[in-house]
This record gives C-alpha cells, sequence and structure tokens, in this order.
C-alpha cells in the first residue's frame, strides 16, 4: 500500500469511528439491513424506513430518479444523512451483456474478463447502482448444478485469477472512481459442491479440500481487494455458511484479514431455522450475528430481533459496531458521502459502439471449437449455394443472453441468422427454418421443413441446446443431454449427407458422446450474448478463429459426474489395459478383484472433451520441453519452457498450459494441477518459445493439520494446449535447511 493509500485509509476508519459514536443502536441495525426495492417508485413505508435511519442498503432499483430519491431520503432527511449502498445482480453485463461468466472464463484472458466487468460496472452506475453480487467464485465440478454458468469453471487457480480480474474491473483503480461499484464474491464458501448438483443442497467437504480446492479463488477475490462477500445458502458439513464462524471469523477474519462487509444472501438467515440450524428467526439472528454476518438481505431478522439480543447480552455491542463498520467503510470507500447521487448525463450511453465492440471480442474469445472433422470450418462462402440454419436459437435475441439478465436489452442483440445474412450478402442463400420450437420441445411436427432445407443445402447449420431459463439458479438437471427432441432433429438432418456444423449455445457442459457422431463440427459458443451472432458468424465464415479452450470438463455421459482433470490418482488407478467395456465381458465370467481398476463398464474412463481442451483452424505442435534446473530449492525458483510451433495454415492463438504434479504429499495430491498460462499469438509457421517460472510458493497446498506446506520431492510437469498433454518433464524440489 502506498502511503496516500495508507494516509486516506487511516483518514476512512477515523471518519467511521466518528460516525459510529453518533449512531443509536436503532440506527447501528438499520447499516444492517438490506431492502429489496424494486418498483421505480418509494412507498410510504420505504419512505419512513429511509428517513428513519433503519435501512442501509437496496436493492434490485434500476430507475435513477428513483435512486437519486432514495440517496436524498438517506442523506438529506435522516438524522445522520448516511447514503445507501444499492445493490444490483450485474452478473455478465447491464444493457450491454456479455457471455456468461464460464464463457468468458474459456477466453483464460484476464484482460477481456476485466474490461467486461468494467463495462457492466458503468453501465449499471448511470443507474445508481453502487454494488454488483459478482463475481461467482464457487468451484463447479458438477454440470447438473445450474450456477455452473455462473462460474469461472472447475480449477481453483483459473477461476482465482480471472475472478480477481473481475473484482479489479468492477472495482477500478478506486472504487471512489465515477464508474466504480463494489464487486461481490459469492458463494462463500463451497456452494459449488452441492450434492447431486441440485441448488441450496448440502456439501460435504473435507476441510483439506476445502483450502486446497474451494478457498482459493476467493483468497484471490480478497487479495485483489474485494470489497464485499456473501455466504452460500448451503450447509458445510452440517453447519450452514450464513452462521459458520470457522469460515467467517476463523478464516475470512482471522486467517485472511479481511475487513471485506459480508452480506447474506437472499434470505438466507431467517432460512437457518429452515436448515434445522436453528429455532425461529430470533435464534437465527443471533447465529448468524455471531458468526460474522454484517448485514442481512431481504429478511428482517435483525431489523425484528438484533435489539432485544443486545439487550439480553447474547450479542455484544462490541460486534455490532464491528459489522457497522464494516458496512460504513464500503460506503466512504464508494465517495458515497462526497457523492451520493447519480448524474446520467455524466456517463457514456450503454450499449455504445465501444461496448458493442468488446462484446463482440468476449464472444469470439468465448467460442470453443470442439470438434472439426476434415475441416469442416471455416465456410467458404463463395464455394456455397445455399446453407441452411436450422434450430430455435439461431434467431432468438433474448435466449442468447443467458441467465441472470435482468437489465439486458434484447432489442440490441444480434442473432445468428441475421448476422449471417449480414456477412454473406448475396453470395449466398441463407434459409432458415426452425426445426423445433424450443429446446425443450418434444414433438417432431416441425422437422420435416428443416430435412427438406438440408436436403438441397450444401451446409446445415444447427444452433441447438439450451434456452437461458434451463441453466442459473434453481435450474438444475438431472440429464444434461441435449433437452428435448433436438438429438433426434440433428440426426434427422445428417441422415440428409449434408455436411453438419452444431453451435452449441448453453449453460453447462452437456452431455454429448451420441450427440457429436452426427456433426461434422462442434462449435461451444455458450450463452454469447448481444454480439453473439456476429461473432459466432464470423467465426464460422473464417473471419475470425477460434481460440477458446475449455474451463471445465464436458463429460460423454451424465453418470460419469462428476468428473474433472485434477482428480487424485487412487490406489488402483485405470489404465487403458486394465479398463474392460461391458460388451466385452463374456457370459459367466469369474467374479475376481485381482488386477480391477477404477472405471464405469458402461463408458470409456475419459471425459468427452477435456479441461483445457480446444481446437482451432490452424495446427499447434508443442516440442523441445526443458527446465532451466533439474533442482528447485526452497529459495530458488525454476524456469520451465517449451517450443510452440504453429505448423498449421493460417494464423492462430494458443493458449499454452503448464500443469504439475506432486507425486508424494502429505495428503494424496491431484494427478494434474494448473500452476500458469499465457496466450501466445502465432503467426503460420511460427515457431516461439514459451517460459513458465515455478517457484516452491507455486506448489504450495494445505495438509493434514490444515496449514500451507512445501514439501520437498518430485515432480512431474507437462506443457501442452489442454490438460491431456502428454508432453513431460520432471524435477525435484529440494530443502537444503534440513541436510
Amino acid at each position: 500500500m502506498t502511503r496516500a493509500a495508507s494516509l486516506r485509509a487511516a483518514s476512512i476508519e477515523q471518519q467511521v469511528n466518528a460516525l459510529l459514536e453518533r449512531m443509536t443502536l436503532e440506527e447501528k441495525i438499520g447499516q444492517m439491513s438490506q431492502v429489496n426495492a424494486a418498483g421505480g417508485h418509494v412507498p410510504a413505508h420505504l419512505r419512513e424506513a429511509v428517513r428513519g435511519g433503519r435501512i442501509g442498503s437496496v436493492l434490485n432499483e434500476v430507475d435513477v430518479t428513483t435512486v437519486n430519491e432514495l440517496q436524498r431520503l438517506a442523506v438529506e432527511e435522516s438524522r445522520l444523512g448516511i447514503p445507501l449502498l444499492v445493490g444490483r445482480d450485474v452478473i455478465h453485463g447491464f444493457k450491454t451483456v456479455f457471455p456468461i461468466p464460464i464463457g468468458q472464463a474459456s477466453s483464460w484472458d484476464p484482460t477481456l474478463v476485466s474490461t467486461g466487468a468494467r463495462i457492466a460496472a458503468d453501465e449499471a452506475a448511470a443507474h445508481g447502482v453502487n454494488w454488483t453480487f459478482a463475481p461467482m467464485i464457487d468451484i463447479a465440478r458438477d454440470p447438473r448444478w445450474g450456477r455452473v454458468a455462473e462460474s469461472l469453471g472447475e480449477d481453483p487457480y483459473l477461476a482465482g485469477v480471472l475472478g480477481a480480474a473481475m473484482v479489479r474491473g468492477f472495482q477500478g483503480d478506486d472504487l471512489a472512481d465515477r464508474g466504480s461499484i463494489a464487486a461481490c464474491a459469492k458463494h462463500f464458501a463451497g456452494y459449488g459442491a452441492s450434492e447431486s448438483g441440485r441448488d441450496y443442497n448440502s456439501t460435504n467437504i473435507p476441510e483439506n479440500e476445502l483450502r486446497n480446492v474451494y478457498l482459493p479463488p476467493f483468497k484471490a477475490a480478497v487479495d485483489a481487494g474485494v470489497a464485499t462477500l456473501m455466504t452460500s445458502f448451503s450447509d458445510l458439513d452440517g453447519v450452514p455458511a450464513t452462521a459458520n464462524t470457522f469460515l467467517l471469523r476463523d478464516v475470512l477474519r482471522d486467517e485472511w484479514r479481511s475487513d471485506a462487509l459480508v452480506v447474506s444472501d437472499w434470505e438466507s438467515i431467517r432460512q437457518l431455522a429452515v436448515h434445522g440450524f436453528t429455532e425461529d428467526d430470533r435464534d437465527s439472528a443471533y447465529q448468524a450475528a455471531n458468526a460474522g454476518v454484517d448485514m442481512e438481505m431481504a429478511s428482517t431478522t435483525y431489523a425484528d430481533h438484533l435489539a432485544s439480543l443486545v439487550h439480553d447480552k447474547r450479542i455484544s455491542m462490541q460486534q455490532v459496531d464491528t459489522a457497522v463498520r464494516n458496512v460504513l467503510r464500503v460506503k466512504f470507500r464508494l465517495g458515497l458521502f462526497d457523492e451520493p447521487y447519480t448524474d446520467p448525463a455524466a456517463f457514456l450511453p450503454a450499449a455504445n459502439d465501444a461496448h458493442l465492440q468488446a462484446a463482440y471480442d468476449a464472444a469470439v474469445a468465448s467460442a470453443v471449437l470442439l470438434k472439426n472433422d476434415d475441416w469442416a470450418l471455416p465456410l467458404h462462402a463463395d464455394q456455397l449455394g445455399t446453407i441452411a440454419v436450422i434450430g430455435p436459437l439461431a434467431d432468438d435475441p433474448y435466449e442468447q443472453l443467458g441467465t441472470w439478465v435482468f437489465d439486458g436489452d434484447a432489442s440490441h442483440s444480434r442473432t445468428v441468422l441475421r448476422a449471417l445474412r449480414e456477412r454473406i450478402g448475396d453470395r449466398a442463400d441463407v434459409a432458415y427454418a426452425r426445426g423445433v420450437a424450443t429446446t425443450r420441445s418434444r414433438g417432431h411436427d416441425d422437422f420435416a421443413e428443416a430435412v427438406a432445407l438440408a436436403e438441397r443445402a450444401d451446409v446445415a447449420v444447427l444452433v441447438l441446446g439450451e434456452e437461458a431459463i434451463l441453466s442459473g439458479e434453481a435450474h438444475c438437471r438431472a440429464d444434461i443431454t441435449l433437452p428435448g427432441a433436438q438429438e433426434a432433429l440433428l440426426k434427422a438432418v445428417a441422415a440428409t449427407g449434408t455436411k453438419v456444423i452444431l453451435v452449441l449455445m448453453t449453460g453447462r457442459p452437456l452431455a454429448l458422446e451420441s450427440a457429436v457422431r452426427h456433426a461434422h463440427a462442434v462449435l461451444c459458443v455458450w450463452h454469447p450474448g448481444t454480439m453473439g451472432g456476429p461473432a459466432i458468424a464470423d467465426l464460422l465464415l473464417g473471419e475470425r478463429a477460434p481460440s477458446g479452450k475449455l474451463p471445465v470438463t464436458f463429460p460423454r455421459v451424465t453418470g460419469q459426474i462428476p468428473i474433472y482433470y485434477a482428480h487424485r490418482n487412487t490406489g488402483k488407478p485405470v489404465t487403458h489395459e486394465s479398463y474392460v467395456f461391458i460388451d466385452d465381458i463374456e457370459a459367466r465370467a469369474p467374479q475376481v478383484s485381482v488386477g480391477n481398476t477404477s472405471f464405469h463398464l458402461d463408458t470409456a474412463f475419459t471425459p468427452l472433451y477435456p479441461f483445457g481442451h480446444g481446437l482451432s483452424y490452424s495446427h499447434v505442435e508443442y516440442e523441445h520441453l526443458w527446465t532451466s534446473t533439474a533442482v528447485l530449492r526452497m529459495n530458488g525458483s525454476l524456469t520451465i519452457g517449451v517450443d510452440v510451433v504453429n505448423v498449421g495454415p493460417r494464423d492462430t492463438t494458443e493458449i499454452v498450459q503448464l500443469y504439475v504434479r506432486d507425486l508424494v504429499g502429505d495428503i494424496t495430491r491431484p494427478v494434474r494441477e494448473l500452476k500458469a498460462f499465457t496466450r501466445v499469438s502465432l503467426a503460420r509457421g511460427e515457431r516461439r518459445q514459451v517460459e513458465f517460472t515455478l517457484t516452491p510458493r507455486d506448489l504450495a497446498f494445505f495438509g493434514r493439520a490444515h496449514r500451507l506446506i512445501v514439501e520437498p520431492g518430485r515432480f512431474h510437469a507437462w506443457i501442452g494446449g489442454s490438460s491431456a498433454t502428454e508432453l513431460r518433464t520432471e524435477f525435484v524440489l529440494v530443502d537444503d535447511s534440513t541436510r
């Protein structure tokens, strides 16, 4: 921290303490209370509550005139003049909608992610919003869970890097700057491990798994200066996160020394009683406040019961003061005491050309080419007479926006069909058939039109997947194959013999083993946002090239879940030699255990597409993996490098990935862990040496004693284009002090 920043922080603490001394208990509890204020007007009860200092924050009001009126009531008519925090879910854009977070994570580009958050913050701030409930940095290893769409994937390192970038984008260099809004890292913690991939469900996570997998992205967000955190709806090993003193006190406050404001999720304090953790609302208020939840979202257990808990000495005034300090500190850092009102004229218009260009760039970088047999892509419009565009998502400006876009304006959206027609002009006929009414439709009534169109076309582009409503909060699926009759439509079109390109628009990884057999190429574009259509059209036509890589594993079938690259080896790891498929077992074969390994009989033991996978319109090879030394010392570093060669037909961008395995550990370690990555642009025929630096700190992990340790020993290291790369070297970590 610079001297100027240190002085400002000290000044803010003085102002917070001075204001706190003047506050009554009722006013303090008011600062700990957040209410829903959507509606575009200020009802009498809310007007009186704000005027009386009984509200510290509102959420979901985005009419700037109404927000300014609420701020006026708080600043000019309440006794102490404390401005309001104004919260809104600004998850992947405001008016200009960017790809859903799992899509942005496919770019593996922190700058792109930060830019998207910055634009979202600016557009939201123009409406009076000063607080967003993002990024969601739960590790997501079960794609049945609807909120995988909001996540940054399955890997702690990648999610941490991109989550920190998103925090910096929302908050800018200074929270007080115009266009900066407070970020909120959620859901603290372990929510991504919900049983069966069902939202709000229980999570059971051993502490070493919690510390090594689920907490690192939150630590990265805290290190990036995130202003707030939100508790999870779920319990953690039987203790709901909203009342979990281990998470909120031991880890967040004592270990990480964070002073971030902690807010509950929507009514999650009241739900403590529903969990069976508390007897009633009063007990719920006690447990949450005692654990360290500073502000209650939506429900009113604090407003109703906190004063009596203080009077009964169950909650101390010191605990209340600590919570209120955390709230006031954010308000001072945001500069709300100096400038509580919003002037929309001070901001650029939403969805302006620069914002749309950034959304386009993000949609291009987020697309992942999963399959491209015989160079089916890119298409060459000059060589095609008719392009059949088929599918319910090909011309739906709303559905491509994705989940959780309360303020997204579908009128700004440009669809795949529209964009293809604009790009191709009169060079070819772009004809359209919907095929099925929605992604969930089961009927085949509209197949005939689509099949007839495909029969007379040179190529069929099928835009299939999931509607936006099929992913996101509380939209979990037990079967993650293509919903409805879409796979049957795909098969019927493929039966015409026309070349088939599948554009997959989805909020989660899907189990596509049977579906992709019917497509020559598969381009996963997730829900790509406002500019999805032009981005997809340019990718299909080769004006832009795909460079995305998967931030999450695609299973072959739903029954493989959970399947992720950083699994442990087990004592009986499967090999190609030990694997047996169900059809290869002889009738009445003897039941034996010798030589058995860990796999399913009725599917392959590998995923359909591994973490880090993604093709391009060129071909990259990795050669000459080397290390600067075979021995890494505790006070030293090691450089590991590789030659990356573009041997394909055109320029490309490759995401180079470094993985490490600790062969022997205090606890068993994953078979591979991502430790570094970089985006590299390569001209056709170009060879470039890419280097990474490893230090002992990069190899640290939490051991059996739940402390961060670095152990001497042997390590394997790989560099390549996915987690399945086979180009490997090794090194030894040595601790000279033990000799």
